[in-house]
This record gives structure tokens, sequence and C-alpha cells, in this order.
């Protein structure tokens, strides 16, 4: 019965798994941008703790943090922007996060750059089909502040939910062009072609990270030994590979 529970609230959350032996295995909810990074710090994770397991489930922050008030079975949360983990702080979700990094935005766009953009003012003609994200989560606050800071007006083709989902549609050709992380970028590799932002136009988000509030013992102390392999210096240099800046 525990079991079938278990699955069952990993099924409606989202979450990509879900164990019965907390002795051993820990959940830990990851902004979308963070995907890659944080799949590879897992794997150092667990390799540097033999028979320890870290399970992900990455998704939008916000969505991420509604997940955790609604009883997600979680014991870390880690979110790009520290406006989503504030959420999770007033709903006492979490525990003391620590900021581990930053990032900022680019401009991914098809490796042929059809529409043939070079700079972000381009982004204001009507004729580009332009993918964001939906201003809830972290990617899609910071596009706005983006362009407001700019002056610059756009009409995005769509809002997406996180990301990522931004990511795969310029990807697959579906626009001309999409605001993203420049850690995703990083990911793409030669799937998209980025286009950099200057610092003086640029906005930075600061990436926090938590032990959840409800966490038991045991999966507990593995967050915290996560959490703190997250902040080390041999986790740090696993990000910066992925082009996440420092704290």
């Amino acid at each position: 019965m525990k079991r079938a529970a278990c699955v069952l609230v990993a099924a409606l959350f989202g979450l990509t798994a879900c164990s019965s032996d907390k002795t051993n295995t820990i959940t830990v909810s990851a902004a979308a941008s963070l995907t890659d990074s944080f799949t590879a710090l897992g794997a150092a994770f667990e390799q540097d703790n033999p028979g320890i397991v870290v399970r992900f489930n990455f998704a939008g922050s916000s969505t991420l943090a509604e997940q955790l008030t609604a009883g997600a079975p979680v014991d870390a949360f880690a979110a790009a922007s520290s406006e989503a983990m504030d959420r999770a702080v007033q709903a006492g979700t979490v525990e003391q996060p620590s900021l581990f990094a930053t990032n900022t935005l680019a401009i991914a766009v098809p490796p042929n750059n059809p529409a043939q953009i070079s700079r972000l003012d381009d982004l204001a003609d009507p004729d580009i089909t332009l993918i964001v994200c939906d201003v809830p989560v972290p990617c899609g606050a910071a596009t706005q502040r983006l362009f407001d800071a700019n002056a610059l007006s756009v009409v995005p083709a769509s809002l997406e939910r996180d990301v990522r989902a931004v990511l795969t549609k310029v990807i697959q050709d579906e626009a001309d062009a999409g605001i993203v992380y420049r850690t995703d970028i990083t990911a793409a590799g030669a799937q998209v072609h980025g286009i950099d932002i200057s610092s003086e136009s640029n906005v930075i988000n600061s990436y926090p990270i938590a032990v959840t509030a409800t966490a038991d013992d045991s999966s507990g102390d593995l967050a915290t030994e996560f959490v703190d392999f997250v902040l080390s210096d041999d986790g740090q240099s696993i990000l910066r590979s992925w082009g996440f800046g420092t704290p």
C-alpha cells in the first residue's frame, strides 16, 4: 500500500521517481535550466557516495514550488530565481536556502539563422517568430525584465512553461528565435546558434538551493550532503563547465 501511494503521488506531481527506501535515495526538484548540470552533479555525487541514488524532477521553478506546497515527496529544491525560492520559504516548505550559481540570458536561433538575427533589437521585428518563457517562471520574468530594461516592444508567438520548452521549439525549427539562458546554448551544442546579449543590456538570475522541510532524518541528512556538494569546489567546477557563473 505504501509503495502504491508513493507511486501515485509521484505521478500526480510529475516526479521522475519515488522510492520506499529513504535510507539511500533522495529526490531533488530542480529548475529545467539545471537539467544537464544537475544530472552531472548527481552522477558525481553518487560516484563519491556508493549506494546513494539521486532522483531528479526537472520543471519550471514556479511549478516545482507549487508541487512542494501540495506535498510532493521532495528532499531538496533548486530554483532558477530567488523569487521562486522565496515563495517556498514563505510556504514553510524549505529551510535556509543558499545561492549556488548565476545565469544570464541569450538568444537561441536555428543553426542557419533564417531570420538573420544578430542582436537583441532585431527581436522587435514583427515578422520574427519569437518564443519566450511565460512570466510566472524565472526565465519568463527575466525575459520581461530584459525587454523592459532595453525599452524593447515585442509580441511573442507563444509563452512556454519552462526554458527547455523554448529551446526545444528552436531546435525543432518552430521559431526564428527564443530567449533562453546562456547555459542552454552550451547544452544544445550544434543544435542551435547562440547570440550573446551584452552585459550592459542583460539581466542576471541567481539560483538558490535548499533542503525541504518535509525531508525525514535520513533523507534530510543526505539532502544536506548533496546541497553541500553543490556548494563545494567540485560542485562549482561542474556548474562552471556548463556555463553557470558563481553566486
